[in-house]
């Protein structure tokens, strides 16, 4: 069942996803999506928007076509309430992606952020960069 993996990706990696189709963290965006459930709180989705709305992107993608992206986005994850806090991160920003993992017991995290990757696993869960992703799972 498609269900059976919940997967997290940090802003990072989908904002990279986003601008760079075929690229790495494009292609674990595609997979996760493809094989399993991405999941977000609105927390990540509202930092997501935020970060793909600045100006300087301007260059790489049109109002328009950035809008269009964070609607198929929202329409194809699942929202989840990140209810159990967790604070362990070196970057307590980066806690967010925890506490959502522990909440929604995900199957991984994926990302390129150091402060997260260098707690892998946590609680048993992998860490992984898009490129570890791809050929884990």
């Amino acid at each position: 069942m498609k269900s059976d993996y919940l997967f997290i990706l940090d802003t990072n990696t989908i904002i990279s996803a986003f601008l760079v189709g075929g690229s790495v963290p494009a292609s674990a965006f595609d997979k996760a999506r493809k094989d399993g459930l991405v999941i977000v709180c609105k927390e990540i989705y509202n930092e997501i928007s935020s970060v793909l709305m600045r100006p300087k992107f301007d260059k790489y993608l049109s109002i328009s076509r950035r809008i269009s992206l964070l609607e198929d986005f929202r329409d194809s994850v699942a929202f989840i309430e990140a209810d159990e806090l967790v604070s362990v991160c070196r970057d307590p920003k980066d806690d967010i992606y925890l506490s959502l993992t522990v909440s929604a017991n995900a199957t991984c995290i994926i990302t390129g952020d150091k402060d997260l990757l260098v707690l892998d696993p946590f609680r048993n869960i992998p860490i992984l960069n898009a490129s570890d992703f791809l050929s884990q799972f």
